[in-house]
Protein backbone atom coordinates (compact mmCIF):
# COMPACT_ATOMS: atom_id res chain seq x y z
CA UNK A 1 0.00 0.00 0.00
CA UNK A 2 2.69 2.30 0.71
CA UNK A 3 4.56 2.06 -2.30
CA UNK A 4 1.31 2.25 -4.29
CA UNK A 5 0.72 5.79 -2.48
CA UNK A 6 4.20 6.55 -3.59
CA UNK A 7 4.33 5.93 -6.89
CA UNK A 8 0.53 7.37 -7.18
CA UNK A 9 1.86 10.49 -5.56
CA UNK A 10 4.40 10.98 -8.08
CA UNK A 11 2.38 10.74 -10.78
CA UNK A 12 -0.14 13.37 -9.78
CA UNK A 13 3.22 15.56 -9.12
CA UNK A 14 4.44 15.16 -12.66
CA UNK A 15 1.20 15.43 -13.94
CA UNK A 16 0.82 19.36 -12.31
CA UNK A 17 4.00 19.76 -13.62
CA UNK A 18 3.06 19.01 -17.04
CA UNK A 19 0.07 21.45 -16.43
CA UNK A 20 -2.37 17.97 -17.00
CA UNK A 21 -5.65 17.98 -15.17
CA UNK A 22 -7.92 14.81 -14.68
CA UNK A 23 -10.20 16.10 -17.42
CA UNK A 24 -7.00 15.76 -19.48
CA UNK A 25 -6.40 11.74 -17.83
CA UNK A 26 -9.81 11.08 -18.61
CA UNK A 27 -9.56 11.91 -22.18
CA UNK A 28 -6.42 9.99 -22.60
CA UNK A 29 -7.95 6.92 -21.05
CA UNK A 30 -11.94 7.63 -22.28
CA UNK A 31 -13.23 7.25 -19.04
CA UNK A 32 -15.17 9.88 -17.39
CA UNK A 33 -13.80 12.79 -14.92
CA UNK A 34 -15.48 11.12 -12.00
CA UNK A 35 -14.44 7.32 -13.08
CA UNK A 36 -10.40 8.76 -12.76
CA UNK A 37 -10.84 10.83 -9.49
CA UNK A 38 -12.13 7.78 -8.14
CA UNK A 39 -9.13 5.75 -9.95
CA UNK A 40 -6.31 7.85 -7.81
CA UNK A 41 -8.58 8.18 -4.65
CA UNK A 42 -8.83 4.05 -4.39
CA UNK A 43 -5.07 4.16 -6.52
CA UNK A 44 -6.31 1.07 -8.33
CA UNK A 45 -5.07 1.30 -11.61
CA UNK A 46 -4.23 -2.03 -13.95
CA UNK A 47 -0.47 -1.33 -16.09
CA UNK A 48 -1.85 -0.49 -18.83
CA UNK A 49 -3.37 2.74 -17.48
CA UNK A 50 -0.74 3.52 -15.86
CA UNK A 51 1.24 3.48 -18.68
CA UNK A 52 -0.99 5.82 -20.48
CA UNK A 53 -1.01 8.05 -17.86
CA UNK A 54 3.06 7.95 -17.45
CA UNK A 55 2.96 9.21 -21.04
CA UNK A 56 0.75 11.95 -20.33
CA UNK A 57 2.94 13.36 -18.10
CA UNK A 58 5.83 12.89 -20.55
CA UNK A 59 7.33 9.82 -18.66
CA UNK A 60 8.17 5.87 -19.40
CA UNK A 61 7.43 3.67 -16.35
CA UNK A 62 10.68 3.71 -15.53
CA UNK A 63 11.27 6.86 -15.32
CA UNK A 64 8.17 7.36 -13.24
CA UNK A 65 9.72 4.54 -11.01
CA UNK A 66 13.11 6.10 -10.76
CA UNK A 67 11.30 9.60 -9.56
CA UNK A 68 9.48 7.56 -7.07
CA UNK A 69 12.56 6.17 -5.62
CA UNK A 70 14.28 9.07 -5.35
CA UNK A 71 11.26 10.46 -3.60
CA UNK A 72 11.32 7.93 -0.83
CA UNK A 73 14.59 8.78 -0.04
CA UNK A 74 13.60 11.21 2.05
CA UNK A 75 13.14 11.82 5.66
CA UNK A 76 9.85 9.51 6.67
CA UNK A 77 9.94 9.13 10.04
CA UNK A 78 12.33 10.73 12.85
CA UNK A 79 13.38 8.80 16.20
CA UNK A 80 11.76 9.10 19.74
CA UNK A 81 14.71 11.01 20.51
CA UNK A 82 14.34 13.45 18.04
CA UNK A 83 10.44 13.74 18.50
CA UNK A 84 10.99 14.59 22.02
CA UNK A 85 13.12 16.95 21.66
CA UNK A 86 10.29 18.94 19.53
CA UNK A 87 7.81 17.99 21.69
CA UNK A 88 9.43 19.32 24.49
CA UNK A 89 9.47 23.11 23.17
CA UNK A 90 6.58 24.06 22.01
CA UNK A 91 7.92 26.73 19.97
CA UNK A 92 9.70 24.18 18.15
CA UNK A 93 6.91 22.32 17.67
CA UNK A 94 4.61 24.94 16.15
CA UNK A 95 6.90 26.16 13.97
CA UNK A 96 7.57 22.28 12.90
CA UNK A 97 3.80 21.51 12.22
CA UNK A 98 3.74 24.95 10.16
CA UNK A 99 6.57 24.35 7.83
CA UNK A 100 5.24 20.97 7.23
CA UNK A 101 2.03 22.51 6.30
CA UNK A 102 3.94 24.78 4.23
CA UNK A 103 4.02 27.91 5.83
CA UNK A 104 7.28 30.17 5.06
CA UNK A 105 9.59 32.15 7.31
CA UNK A 106 7.07 35.47 6.12
CA UNK A 107 4.33 33.36 7.06
CA UNK A 108 5.58 32.07 10.67
CA UNK A 109 6.26 35.42 12.05
CA UNK A 110 3.33 37.49 10.33
CA UNK A 111 1.02 34.66 11.96
CA UNK A 112 2.74 33.80 15.50
CA UNK A 113 3.78 35.84 18.30
CA UNK A 114 7.14 35.30 17.93
CA UNK A 115 10.10 37.22 16.96
CA UNK A 116 12.45 36.38 14.05
CA UNK A 117 15.46 35.91 15.90
CA UNK A 118 13.64 32.83 17.78
CA UNK A 119 12.13 31.87 14.78
CA UNK A 120 15.75 31.17 12.24
CA UNK A 121 16.84 29.57 15.68
CA UNK A 122 13.56 27.12 15.38
CA UNK A 123 14.51 26.89 12.01
CA UNK A 124 18.04 25.91 12.60
CA UNK A 125 17.15 22.71 14.68
CA UNK A 126 14.94 21.71 11.78
CA UNK A 127 17.67 21.93 9.82
CA UNK A 128 19.58 19.99 11.95
CA UNK A 129 17.21 17.26 12.02
CA UNK A 130 17.43 17.19 8.51
CA UNK A 131 13.45 18.20 8.68
CA UNK A 132 13.92 21.25 6.35
CA UNK A 133 17.04 23.19 4.84
CA UNK A 134 17.53 26.89 5.45
CA UNK A 135 18.10 28.28 2.68
CA UNK A 136 19.68 31.78 2.11
CA UNK A 137 17.41 34.80 2.68
CA UNK A 138 15.75 31.88 5.32
CA UNK A 139 13.94 30.37 2.55
CA UNK A 140 12.77 27.02 3.85
CA UNK A 141 13.31 23.41 1.79
CA UNK A 142 11.00 20.74 3.18
CA UNK A 143 13.36 17.61 3.60
CA UNK A 144 10.56 15.23 4.48
CA UNK A 145 8.74 12.46 2.52
CA UNK A 146 5.16 12.86 0.83
CA UNK A 147 4.48 10.37 3.27
CA UNK A 148 5.55 11.43 6.27
CA UNK A 149 4.26 10.47 9.70
CA UNK A 150 4.90 10.65 13.30
CA UNK A 151 5.64 7.74 15.29
CA UNK A 152 2.73 6.00 16.62
CA UNK A 153 1.80 6.59 20.48
CA UNK A 154 5.28 8.83 20.33
CA UNK A 155 5.92 11.96 21.69
CA UNK A 156 4.55 14.14 18.95
CA UNK A 157 1.55 11.53 18.65
CA UNK A 158 1.05 11.32 22.66
CA UNK A 159 1.01 15.15 22.80
CA UNK A 160 -1.83 15.56 20.15
CA UNK A 161 -3.58 13.18 21.77
CA UNK A 162 -3.69 15.15 25.27
CA UNK A 163 -4.95 18.24 23.61
CA UNK A 164 -7.62 16.36 20.99
CA UNK A 165 -9.11 14.97 24.53
CA UNK A 166 -8.74 18.52 26.13
CA UNK A 167 -9.66 20.81 23.51
CA UNK A 168 -10.71 19.62 20.15
CA UNK A 169 -14.25 17.74 21.06
CA UNK A 170 -15.07 21.08 22.71
CA UNK A 171 -17.76 21.72 19.95
CA UNK A 172 -20.96 21.42 19.03
CA UNK A 173 -19.89 20.78 15.09
CA UNK A 174 -22.95 22.69 14.27
CA UNK A 175 -20.86 24.49 12.18
CA UNK A 176 -20.04 24.58 8.10
CA UNK A 177 -16.91 23.91 8.34
CA UNK A 178 -17.13 20.85 11.08
CA UNK A 179 -18.60 17.42 10.94
CA UNK A 180 -18.66 14.69 13.48
CA UNK A 181 -19.80 11.41 12.71
CA UNK A 182 -20.10 8.72 15.65
CA UNK A 183 -20.87 5.10 14.89
CA UNK A 184 -21.16 2.06 16.55
CA UNK A 185 -21.66 -1.68 15.73
CA UNK A 186 -20.70 -5.37 15.68
CA UNK A 187 -18.08 -6.28 13.47
CA UNK A 188 -15.76 -9.26 12.69
CA UNK A 189 -11.80 -8.73 13.03
CA UNK A 190 -11.74 -8.81 9.55
CA UNK A 191 -14.40 -6.15 8.59
CA UNK A 192 -12.60 -4.08 11.57
CA UNK A 193 -9.37 -4.64 9.14
CA UNK A 194 -10.75 -3.49 5.88
CA UNK A 195 -12.54 -0.03 7.73
CA UNK A 196 -8.90 0.40 9.17
CA UNK A 197 -7.57 0.46 5.19
CA UNK A 198 -9.95 2.32 4.22
CA UNK A 199 -9.67 4.79 7.20
CA UNK A 200 -5.47 5.09 5.79
CA UNK A 201 -7.05 5.58 2.05
CA UNK A 202 -9.12 8.77 3.16
CA UNK A 203 -5.60 10.07 5.30
CA UNK A 204 -4.11 9.56 1.96
CA UNK A 205 -6.44 11.90 0.18
CA UNK A 206 -5.84 14.40 2.67
CA UNK A 207 -2.28 15.01 2.48
CA UNK A 208 -3.18 14.94 -1.34
CA UNK A 209 -5.41 17.64 -0.79
CA UNK A 210 -3.12 19.65 1.43
CA UNK A 211 -0.34 19.16 -1.49
CA UNK A 212 -3.08 20.61 -4.19
CA UNK A 213 -3.42 23.57 -1.81
CA UNK A 214 0.51 24.00 -0.81
CA UNK A 215 1.06 26.71 -3.36
CA UNK A 216 -2.31 28.83 -2.87
CA UNK A 217 -1.42 32.30 0.25
CA UNK A 218 -1.41 31.22 3.22
CA UNK A 219 -4.21 33.72 3.92
CA UNK A 220 -6.72 31.82 2.01
CA UNK A 221 -6.32 28.80 3.64
CA UNK A 222 -7.70 27.65 7.29
CA UNK A 223 -5.58 25.00 10.23
CA UNK A 224 -7.95 22.19 10.00
CA UNK A 225 -7.49 18.80 11.86
CA UNK A 226 -9.41 15.48 11.34
CA UNK A 227 -9.38 12.78 13.77
CA UNK A 228 -10.36 9.09 12.28
CA UNK A 229 -10.26 6.35 15.25
CA UNK A 230 -11.68 2.62 15.12
CA UNK A 231 -11.01 0.09 17.94
CA UNK A 232 -12.78 -2.74 19.76
CA UNK A 233 -14.87 -0.84 21.97
CA UNK A 234 -17.32 -0.32 24.20
CA UNK A 235 -18.98 2.77 26.78
CA UNK A 236 -17.66 1.78 30.27
CA UNK A 237 -21.36 1.88 31.19
CA UNK A 238 -22.27 -0.63 29.08
CA UNK A 239 -19.80 -2.96 30.42
CA UNK A 240 -21.15 -2.92 33.76
CA UNK A 241 -24.26 -4.77 32.00
CA UNK A 242 -22.36 -7.42 30.22
CA UNK A 243 -22.93 -11.30 31.84
CA UNK A 244 -19.53 -12.48 32.90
Amino acid sequence: MAQTAALVQTLKKQLKAQGKTYLDVAQALDLSEASVKRLFSEQNFTLQRLETIAELAGLELTGLFRLMAQEQQRLTQLTREQEQEIASDLELLLVTVSVINGFSFSDIISHYDITEHECIQKLAKLDRLRIIELQPNNRIKLLIDPNFTWLANGPIQQFFQQKVEQDFFQSRFDKKHEKLIVLNGVLTPEANLAMQKKMERVAEEFNSLLRDDSPLPIDQKHGNTMVLAIRQWQYSLFKNYRKS
